[in-house]
């Protein structure tokens, strides 16, 4: 398990990491998403010991990173955002170098290295060039790098940027592979490849965390609510007022005129759907509906008013 309390990072006068506190447990895919800048990759670095912290600590099954941290390393693998291969080696050469640093020689070299090239998927490129790499195999590779040693804790940092569509599907497959066997911590800011890869998510916004839950508690905890389009024709905007004065549990978020009809946005909760009650009000008020449209909350709009500038912390 790993447990964070009260972080604190200060790059002079900018507070990165103010004070954050949370756990991972073992066998769990966590994914920590937040903007650019939110603090995510100066969290990471201090887990793996890459950066010391200003205050608080990292504990990895109670070993705390001030005091152990060479054998809390030993426990993890990291791939920064930033994937550090030497291009002008051989993939083999380059496992080998890794492994070596590691402390692994000989048969226990042959076994690990058998293991990581199938589990990435490597073996059609063992005797190949770093450099002529591509992007995909490339990721591929930095993740055999980082699990060699077999850790117990693995740690992603954005590991699908700059992939295609295809390459984003294989690297999610290997990931959901690994976190069947190791504790797995993912940042991005990618939040579609979230949503389908881990089982919770902590978001942090200018150096807080603002939310920890899996996806369905977010949804219902934080927000919750069903947005409802409505296109409307032969309505006044006086007339449009009834839909917030006689239906209950219904929140008009705006109005709009166009070309002749009224757009109107509307929330409301998902055990309170108002849909019936509109369709009546319409007929009463020799309204035309056009649109009906229910769009349900997403992350996507989560994350968006927990990090936007002045968004809401919870």
């Amino acid at each position: 398990m790993i447990r964070i309390e009260g972080l604190v990072k200060h790059y002079g006068d900018v507070k990165a990491v103010r004070g954050i506190n949370f756990e991972v447990n073992d066998g769990e895919i966590l994914g920590f998403l937040g903007a650019n800048g939110a603090g995510k990759s100066t969290t990471l670095k201090i887990m793996t010991s890459f950066l010391s912290p200003t205050a608080g600590n990292v504990y990895v099954n109670d070993l705390n990173i001030l005091d152990h941290s060479l054998e809390i390393r030993k426990q993890i693998g990291y791939l920064p955002e930033l994937n550090p291969l030497y291009t002008d080696m051989r993939v083999y050469d380059l496992l080998e170098f890794v492994a070596k640093i590691r402390g692994i020689t000989g048969k226990s070299f042959k076994q690990a290295m058998a293991k990581v090239v199938e589990q990435c998927g490597l073996e059609g490129v063992v005797h190949k060039q770093v450099s002529a790499l591509s992007k995909g195999y490339k990721q591929r590779l930095g993740l055999a790098t980082a699990i060699i040693h077999d850790p117990k804790i693995l740690i992603l940092d954005e590991p699908v940027t700059g992939l295609d569509p295809n390459q984003i599907v294989e690297i999610r497959e290997l990931i959901k592979e690994l976190g069947r066997e190791k504790m797995v911590i993912i940042s991005s800011h990618i939040l579609q490849e979230i949503e389908v890869t881990v089982d919770r998510i902590v978001i942090i916004h200018d150096g807080s965390i603002v939310a920890d839950g899996t996806r369905d508690e977010l949804m219902a905890g934080f927000l919750g609510k069903t947005q409802l389009t409505l296109e409307i024709k032969n309505a006044s905007e006086v007339s449009l007022g009834k839909l917030s004065s006689e239906i209950e549990d219904v929140s008009v978020v705006r109005i709009e005129p166009v070309h002749g009809n009224h757009f109107v946005v509307m929330e409301y909760d998902k055990h309170h759907d108002p849909r019936e009650t509109i369709f009546n009000l319409a007929k009463s008020e020799n309204w035309v509906l056009l649109e009906m449209n229910p769009k349900k909350t997403q992350l996507e709009d989560i994350f968006r008013k927990l990090t936007l500038k002045g968004g809401a912390h919870a």
